[in-house]
């Protein structure tokens, strides 16, 4: 089953969600393409999707509730250091390196770029392991991609894996900045100086998409693995549902994130999580927003994203769409 649909933002991630051929625009971007209007701020999903999809789109004006099947042709790796942009930089050059070796693929069969603000972004083809698209196909590429950058003692953004996620476009301009999500070697990313990144950054630049490697065996293995913790994660949260009254257990992530907040990369993942939890207890949304939002905002979020990230976590435990 191929999965072409995609949607598309011109502007802020306010603005209206397009439905495109997401691989016909993935290509215009990288391509400048003048349809894809570079010089403007953009964005692409960063998942694919089916018929459904483009139905829903149409008949709601909007990807918000969708529930069916994604994929992608890139899992994505987002590294974000809000004051700290060598940092981000190292991290995603020491997740690149390991890729590299693990997967025992060219450097140049990778997708690195600089953000245009404050991180950066790698691409791994997922055609390494060649991915059966499914309803929680973005929640195992979320534990896949957590597993790699942990082995390698990395933070990544675990916000980037929603299922109807929008995720900036190569070459598109960021409009606080003025400087462009601009492609790099790998090469380039470890011996280039911060300001000459910059510098380069300010102009867009052409570049031809990687021939997709050959199978994996070790991929497919670390693939299988994440979707295998997924589903038992997904029977564990069954069974607590399914549990008397009071069988409910407030965990350990829960009471740390109340207490302490978390860190850049974990944020989206533990207030989601925090917010499952607390509604695995009956918890109501206006009590699990009054518990969670002031340790959330001090973390870094933005409100509107606090509170998305909270409804997304209890609609998740109560068996809506994640």
């Amino acid at each position: 089953m191929t999965l072409n649909h995609g949607f598309r933002i011109v502007g802020s991630c306010a603005e209206e969600r397009r439905a495109v051929n997401w691989p016909a625009a993935f290509a215009a971007y990288t391509a400048l393409d003048e349809r894809a209007e570079v010089n403007r701020e953009g964005y692409l999903s960063a998942f694919t999707f089916g018929d459904d999809f483009r139905h829903y789109l149409d008949a709601t004006g909007s990807t918000k509730g969708f529930s069916g099947a994604c994929c992608a042709p890139w899992l994505w790796f987002d590294f974000d250091r809000e004051d700290n942009l060598d940092a981000a930089r190292r991290d995603c050059c020491r997740l690149a390196l390991s890729l590299v070796e693990r997967y025992r693929i060219d450097d140049d069969a990778l997708l690195l770029f600089f953000s245009g603000s404050k991180g950066f972004h790698a691409g791994l083809p997922t055609a390494l392991w060649t991915p059966t698209p499914s309803t929680t196909f973005h929640t195992v590429a979320r534990r896949f991609a957590e597993t790699l950058a942990a082995a390698v003692e990395v933070r990544i953004d675990s916000g980037v894996y929603d299922r109807v996620r929008a995720f900036r476009a190569p070459n598109s301009r960021h409009s606080k900045t003025g400087r462009h999500k601009r492609r790099f070697t790998l090469d380039e990313l470890t011996g280039l100086s911060i300001g000459s990144i910059l510098d380069r950054s300010k102009e867009p630049a052409p570049f031809d998409l990687p021939t997709p490697p050959p199978p994996n065996a070790k991929a497919l293995d670390d693939w299988r693995a994440a979707a295998d913790l997924v589903e038992r994660e997904t029977t564990a949260k069954a069974q607590r549902r399914a549990a008397p009254a009071g069988g409910a257990t407030l965990n350990r992530s829960t009471l740390e994130f109340l207490r302490e907040g978390a860190g850049t990369g974990d944020r989206h993942r533990l207030l989601f999580a925090a917010a499952a939890n607390l509604a695995e207890f009956g918890c109501p949304p206006p009590l699990a927003h009054a518990l969670l939002i002031e340790a959330a905002l001090d973390t870094g979020l933005p409100p509107a994203e606090v509170r998305r990230q909270i409804d997304c976590g209890l609609a998740h435990a109560r068996g809506g769409a994640s």
